[in-house]
């Protein structure tokens, strides 16, 4: 039996290929954003915020959340979101390597 693709890279760029993957849809970044602007955590008013059906905001939670960029807590007979800060600022080193490896030549192409 062959190797599959992902055995081909490190660890490393599969784990941000999939994080790439959780990033990739506008839902998913419209949540991010509005968690990011309350900078508390949300509890039920991402449906009024975003205008999307409760079914579409939970499975991109759980997306977001498998991907253990956000953590849910429970309260009472809701579930409230935030920001993993510890997950956000290792993504966000992960992404300024990447981005940072550039070296910005004036004549490219």
């Amino acid at each position: 039996m062959g190797i599959t693709r992902t055995e081909l890279f490190t660890s490393k760029q599969n784990e941000f290929a999939q994080i790439a993957k959780v990033f990739g849809h506008p839902a998913r970044l419209a949540i991010l954003e509005v968690l990011l602007k309350s900078n508390t955590c949300i509890c039920g008013d991402l449906v009024e915020e975003l205008g999307l059906a409760q079914s579409t905001i939970s499975q991109h939670l759980k997306e977001l959340k498998t991907a253990n960029i956000i953590k849910g807590n429970i309260e009472g007979t809701s579930v409230c979101y935030c920001i993993n800060e510890e997950k956000w600022f290792e993504l966000k080193a992960n992404f300024n390597e990447l981005f940072d490896r550039y070296p910005n030549p004036k004549d490219c192409c």
